[in-house]
């Protein structure tokens, strides 16, 4: 393993140390309040920067998402399509990430924190300037995907635990 992919797990280890002490303890009530004035909650930050997680380093490995893979969708039973990221969600979707434990969280996150690692750790540093996605100008690599995601987990993790923190935990 390359120091850039060193540090590039040791990223996505960071966003995952969060979740699990921003989700642990948590019951589903909890986790689906709404902090303060209509922000999202934290079951619904979890989910979607997981979701995004798994979508995206799905896409660029070309593997089928941890989501569907490993019937999470079905375990979570969420009315919402097994597509749905989360991305662009109103408030009634948001409202819909309801009725989980912090159990399911965990286990759905841990389970594309395993893939994302795996993926991560066999990349070769010319493996980042590989071009993953023509429709932006410029198109993006896999190194920017990668440190989009980090970056977009991170701030959704420090989201969920300023909510928890707003809830008293």
């Amino acid at each position: 393993m390359s120091a850039g992919t060193e540090l590039l797990v040791d990223a996505f280890g960071r966003i995952r140390e969060t979740v699990e002490e921003v989700v642990g303890g948590l019951g589903p009530e909890e986790l689906a309040t709404s902090p303060a004035g209509g922000a999202n909650p934290i079951a619904w930050l979890v989910w979607h920067l997981t979701r995004v997680q798994d979508d995206h380093i799905a896409d660029a490995a070309g593997t089928e998402q941890v989501w569907t893979a490993q019937d999470w969708a079905h375990r979570f039973g969420l009315a919402l399509p097994a597509s749905d990221t989360g991305y662009g969600h109103s408030r009634r979707e948001v409202a819909k990430v309801r009725d989980l434990t912090s159990r399911q969280l965990l286990g759905y996150h841990d389970a594309v924190h395993a893939v994302t690692v795996r993926f991560v750790e066999d990349l070769q540093v010319k493996d980042l300037a590989r071009i993953i996605d023509r429709s932006w100008d410029p198109p993006v690599t896999l190194a920017t995907r990668l440190i989009s995601v980090i970056s977009d987990g991170l701030q959704h993790a420090g989201q969920a635990a300023y909510a928890r923190g707003l809830l008293g935990g």
